[in-house]
C-alpha cells in the first residue's frame, strides 16, 4: 500500500490533518508574529473522500484568541485532478500557543490583525 493512502485507495485522513495543521500554523504565526505550536486539534470531520492525484486547498480563519493562544478553524477542499469539481474533505479546529524567544508562551500583542495584499485588479 503506498504511503499516505488508506486501504481503500483514498488519501489517509492523518495526512489531511497534517496539511491542515501546516496551513493553520502559517496563519497563527502570521497573526501572532511569532512561533506558534499546536496544543490541540478538535472537532474533526471527514465529509468527503480525496483521491490520490486530487489538488488540495486549505482555508483557515482565526475564530478566537486568548492571552497566549489562537484558535484556527480549517477546511480542506479537494479539486478533482481533471476537472473543476470540488468537495470538502475535512474540517477541524486547531489551538496554537505563541512561543517567545525564551521558548515559553508569550502574550498576543494587542488586537490581532492580518493585513492581506491589496487587490489591484480594479485598477486602484
Amino acid at each position: 500500500m503506498p504511503a499516505d493512502t488508506n486501504p481503500y485507495g483514498g488519501v489517509f485522513g492523518g495526512w489531511l490533518m497534517a496539511q491542515m495543521a501546516l496551513g493553520a500554523g502559517s496563519l497563527a504565526s502570521r497573526i501572532g508574529q511569532s512561533k506558534a505550536v499546536v496544543v490541540s486539534a478538535t472537532d474533526f470531520t471527514f465529509p468527503g473522500a480525496m483521491a490520490v492525484g486530487d489538488e488540495l486547498s486549505v482555508y483557515c480563519d482565526c475564530v478566537a484568541t486568548g492571552t497566549t493562544s489562537l484558535t484556527i478553524a480549517a477546511e480542506a477542499v479537494a479539486r478533482e485532478r481533471n476537472s473543476e469539481a470540488t468537495i470538502t474533505v475535512a474540517k477541524g479546529t486547531f489551538k496554537f500557543v505563541l512561543i517567545g524567544e525564551d521558548g515559553r508562551p508569550r502574550a498576543l500583542a494587542g488586537k490581532p490583525t492580518l493585513l492581506l495584499p491589496k487587490d489591484d485588479t480594479n485598477g486602484k
